[in-house]
């Protein structure tokens, strides 16, 4: 579990140290890792996920990734996305 949880973090640090534009910049980029190469997650529910983040006060790419690493990994996923982010 820790190396799931160090995955996901090293994911979106990667995702929010090298994307300019923008929370909406990130939401391809964070499609294709989660979605595509590490399957953590299907198309559907990220579409589900960018609905409920766009809803929520704040960056999208922060909400998003508050709730994959939820999904991923709990609560200790949650934070460590957040704070790659």
């Amino acid at each position: 579990m820790k190396k799931l949880k160090l995955e996901l973090f090293l994911v979106f640090l990667k995702i929010g140290a090298f994307t300019f534009g923008g929370g909406f910049a990130m939401i391809p980029l964070i499609e294709r890792e989660i979605v595509d190469k590490k399957r953590w997650i299907c198309y559907e529910d990220m579409c589900d996920i960018l609905a409920i983040s766009q809803s929520f006060p704040g960056a999208v790419a922060i909400n998003s990734a508050t709730i994959v690493g939820y999904r991923v990994a709990g609560y200790g996923g949650s934070a460590l996305a957040t704070l790659g982010v």
